[in-house]
């Protein structure tokens, strides 16, 4: 090996060694939270299920469509029956949640059988609040009124 193929090995170890990854640090525990909200969104299409902490924060989420119903079903009380069952199953097992406050929109079939699943998961409802929005005619249209 002559001097220059030493000294361009040499160089190209150094670099190696420079340009490492940088450590990636390891994921953090799962938080625990024992009181958090169930916000159901129920249409006529479809319900999604959502339970976060109190503050607002996503800690798991289900609908009538992940859980396999398709068309015309998804609306239905038993698939929201479902969505709430398994979005509330993954809270309580990944953050040990106990207690909710229910926060109910929209008009769909879901409702009451959402609401109902908290009870069969073993999870207390410390409150249920309608926050359907109400239409009350809008402000008053721009311009003139027609004659």
């Amino acid at each position: 090996m002559s001097e220059e193929e030493k000294k361009l090995t040499e160089s190209t170890e150094v670099v190696a060694e420079t340009t490492k990854a940088p450590k990636v640090k390891g994921k953090k525990g799962k938080r625990v939270v024992n009181s958090g909200q169930l916000h159901v969104q129920a249409t006529f299409n479809n319900t999604i299920v959502t339970v976060t902490d109190k503050n607002g924060g996503a800690l798991a989420a289900s609908s009538a469509g992940a859980n396999g119903f398709r068309g015309s079903k998804k609306g239905t009380a038993y698939a929201a029956q479902i969505a709430a069952e398994k979005a509330l199953e993954t809270a309580k097992r990944e953050h040990g949640l106990n207690s909710v406050d229910v926060y109910v929109s929209g008009i769909g079939l879901g409702r009451d059988s959402a609401i109902r699943a908290v009870s069969t998961v073993g999870i207390k409802i410390d409150s249920i609040t309608d926050v359907t929005p109400i239409a009350h005619g809008g402000v008053r249209p721009k311009g003139e009124r027609k004659p």
